[in-house]
């Protein structure tokens, strides 16, 4: 299966209850790196937003910051479960939470531009993209799996599952300041 973006007015045709919801916004998205080797054979992607701060790494890998109250559920190692939870918070539909400012400093909200995935396989590929992510629930880990509001369209929020950093490389990155991420040029 190719990955394709469907037109936006039309639900996917297939039963989404057992569907996974990633967004991302570094490495993961289209034409980066990691794209072809995680996320080949997306169902579908579109064009998203969430409420947060985007940071980075001396190394130039991306870092999301969420506001805590945004975070519906956190992330485990039992990727069906997870989809469940995310399935279960579908059922009640939430405004997207607006940020209160449009800039990304410290203390403000901003948006965080990115792409949400919609995946048929979560048994799979959900252990592999928490592995590149260092995500290791109930163990020590770079990144946070957590289920938050993201917008897709006209105020429309899907939950959806994203990776944040911790606050130990939290405390390591730079706040950017801006609202999409792309790699430093050398």
């Amino acid at each position: 299966m190719t990955e394709h973006a469907v037109n936006p007015d039309e639900p996917l045709k297939e039963n989404t209850q057992w569907m996974l919801r990633l967004f991302v916004y570094g490495t993961l998205k289209r034409g980066f790196w990691n794209h072809d080797r995680f996320c080949r054979g997306v169902l579908d992607i579109r064009e998203a937003v969430v409420r947060g701060r985007l940071y980075e790494m001396h190394s130039g890998i991306p870092v999301l910051q969420v506001p805590d109250g945004d975070v519906l559920a956190h992330g485990t190692s039992d990727a069906l479960a997870d989809v469940a939870t995310q399935a279960r918070f579908s059922e009640q539909p939430a405004p997207y939470p607006e940020p209160a400012q449009q800039s990304a400093t410290a203390g403000d909200w901003g948006r965080v531009y990115g792409e949400l995935l919609t995946f048929n396989d979560p048994e799979s590929r959900l252990p592999a993209i928490d592995r590149l992510e260092g995500f290791r629930p109930g163990g020590s880990s770079l990144y946070r799996r957590v289920l938050v509001p993201v917008c897709i369209e006209h105020g429309m929020a899907l939950p959806s599952w994203l990776y944040v950093g911790v606050n130990s490389v939290l405390n390591r990155a730079s706040l950017t300041g801006r609202s999409i991420w792309s790699p430093k040029t050398q």
